[in-house]
């Protein structure tokens, strides 16, 4: 569902593929072949949300913001299933694993990966190519090529599932 928030209503390319289950409402821009997937909510109703493009936000999400502090997710980021999203910005080609809460002012770098379960703490920068997990997250090596790669193909999987869902039609049962 999309819902405008007073007078500001989502801004979503016409190639995006929004579940038919998900929320977006207000302030949000989402970009070119972004994906937003099943029981996903991302309320732009305080501050600006900014998804690039081919970014995908998975299954059972939350996206939200603190007043004058908007969320910014660039190109080709990855959010897996249950993240929560606060007031943070996601780099270029990031990846935020499974059940994963980034809080206000934190900043993942250029390509870093966020193991799945881990907490980043309001301000916490993780630097670029790097893997970070726990509570609190903290960085623990540089990214293999074998990460990189398995990241691109997360990436590049979640954009041919989108395209196959956005022209599919569900199967109505009565």
């Amino acid at each position: 569902m999309i819902y405008p928030y007073y007078e500001k209503e989502p801004v979503i390319a016409e190639d995006a593929y929004i579940a038919e289950n998900a929320v977006v409402t207000g302030d949000v821009e989402i970009g070119s072949e972004s994906s937003v997937w099943f029981n996903t909510i991302i309320r732009g109703d305080v501050s600006p949300t900014k998804i690039g493009k081919k970014v995908n936000i998975q299954d059972n999400s939350v996206l939200h913001q603190s007043p004058g502090s908007p969320l910014i997710l660039e190109d080709e980021v990855t959010i897996g299933h249950q993240v929560i999203l606060h007031s943070c910005h996601i780099k270029k080609k990031a990846l935020i694993g499974m059940g994963s809460i980034i809080l206000d002012g934190a900043v993942i770098g250029e390509g870093a990966f966020i193991g799945a379960g881990s907490l980043v703490p309001q301000g916490k920068v993780i630097p670029p190519n790097t893997l970070a997990f726990g509570r609190p997250a903290k960085v623990v090596r540089k990214l293999t090529e074998e990460d990189i790669t398995d990241m691109e193909r997360i990436s590049r999987e979640y954009a041919e599932k989108a395209k196959y869902y956005k022209g599919a039609a569900p199967i109505l049962k009565r």
